[in-house]
C-alpha cells in the first residue's frame, strides 16, 4: 500500500487577521482531519528562485515590501497581509513543493498550507493568495518529468493557475467550479492557447451541484483527459469549500465525497497524488479532509454511483466540453 504523509506547521499560524474568512482557525480545523498514524512533516520555504518560475519580479518584491511597513494592509478587498507574510506564503509554496517531491518519489501527501494559492496571479495577488503554491510545485516539478496535470476541485475558479499555464503543452488543468461566481472566470470556452489549447478544461457548474454533478464530469471529462495526457504527477488544488454547511457554497457536497473524488484521481495516474489546501471555512472541512487521507491510505474501491443522476445543466457543460476537448 502507498506511504501518505502531510505537511503543515506552526508558522501558518503568523499570516492572520482575526474575524476574517481565511485566517488561522480554518487551518486547525484541517488540521485536526489528519488521522494519528499520518505523519506530519515540516515545512521548508520555497526560494526566491522558485517564486520567479511563476511570477514577476515585481510582483514577489511588492509583497515583501509590503510586509515591512508592519500591521495589517489590504492589497485589495479582500486580501490582506501581516508583517510575516512574504515568509508564510513563502513556506505555503514550500510545502506544495514538498507534496509534490513526496508523490514523486512514491508517497501521496497532502499540503496544509495557508495562505491559499490558487488566485494569484504572475503579476497579481487575490481572492486571499498571495503566491500560487500549486503552480509554483507544479512548475518545480516539471524539472524532473515532461507533464503535469492540475486537478482543482475548490468551489471558485482557479484563474491564476490557469493564466500562468494557459499557452502550456506542459501542463492539464482541470476545474470544477460554482459557475458565475468569484472571480467570474472559467468557462467552458476557455480552453487555452497556442500550444496549451486543449490543455485547460473549465466545468462550471450551476449553484446545487452535488456528488452525482462532479462523478459525471470526473469520469466524462477530467478521467479520460488526464489518461490521454500521462501527467508524471498529479497535483489537486484541494478546496473543501463546495461543502455543504460552507458559508461561501452554492454547492451540496458533504465531506465523503472528497474521498470518492479523491479515490477517482488516484486510480487514473500511475504516481501518487499531491495535495494543496486551496479554500474550506465551514464546520466539517476537517472531516472532508479525514475522508481524502482515508481514501489515500486504503484500497477501498470506488463506490457505484447510484441512482442519483447529474442534473441536465452539468450534462450540457460535459457534451460541450467532449466536443472542444476531449
Amino acid at each position: 500500500m502507498t506511504g501518505c504523509r502531510a505537511i503543515s506547521g506552526t508558522i501558518f499560524s503568523q499570516h492572520d487577521l482575526e474575524m476574517h474568512d481565511e485566517s488561522g482557525i480554518r487551518l486547525r480545523e484541517a488540521q485536526r482531519g489528519v488521522p494519528s498514524g499520518v505523519e506530519i512533516q515540516e515545512p521548508r520555504a520555497a526560494s526566491v528562485d522558485d517564486l520567479l518560475r511563476v511570477h514577476t519580479p515585481s510582483h514577489i518584491r511588492m509583497i515583501r515590501e509590503l510586509c515591512t511597513h508592519g500591521g495589517q494592509h489590504f492589497i485589495d478587498h479582500n486580501t490582506y497581509i501581516t508583517a510575516r507574510s512574504f515568509e508564510v506564503a513563502s513556506y505555503a509554496a514550500g510545502a506544495a513543493i514538498g507534496a509534490v517531491t513526496s508523490a514523486l518519489d512514491g508517497e501521496h501527501c497532502f499540503a496544509l498550507v495557508r495562505p491559499p494559492g490558487h488566485h494569484a496571479e504572475p503579476d497579481r495577488a487575490m481572492g486571499f493568495c498571495l503566491f500560487n503554491n500549486a503552480a509554483v510545485a507544479a512548475s518545480v516539478a516539471l524539472d524532473r518529468v515532461k507533464r503535469v496535470a492540475i486537478v482543482d476541485w475548490d468551489l471558485h475558479h482557479g484563474n491564476g493557475t490557469q493564466k500562468i499555464f494557459y499557452k502550456s503543452e506542459n501542463v492539464l488543468f482541470c476545474s470544477i467550479h460554482q459557475g458565475n461566481t468569484f472571480p467570474r472566470t472559467g468557462w467552458v470556452d476557455e480552453i487555452g492557447e497556442g500550444a496549451g489549447r486543449g490543455c485547460t478544461i473549465n466545468a462550471p457548474l450551476r449553484a446545487g451541484g452535488a456528488l452525482a454533478d462532479y462523478r459525471y464530469v470526473f469520469e466524462q471529462v477530467f478521467l479520460p483527459a488526464i489518461r490521454q495526457f500521462k501527467p508524471g504527477v498529479l497535483i489537486v488544488s484541494a478546496g473543501q469549500d463546495p461543502l455543504s454547511d460552507d458559508p461561501r457554497s452554492g454547492m451540496r457536497l458533504v465531506p465523503s465525497d472528497f474521498g470518492v473524488l479523491a479515490t477517482l484521481l488516484k486510480t487514473i495516474v500511475s504516481t501518487p497524488l499531491a495535495l494543496v489546501l486551496e479554500g474550506g471555512y465551514g464546520p466539517s472541512q476537517g472531516e472532508a479532509i479525514r475522508q481524502i487521507f482515508s481514501a489515500l491510505t486504503t484500497d477501498i474501491p470506488v463506490p457505484g454511483p447510484g441512482d442519483v443522476q447529474p442534473r441536465e445543466s452539468t450534462r450540457e457543460i460535459v457534451s460541450v466540453l467532449k466536443r472542444l476537448v476531449i
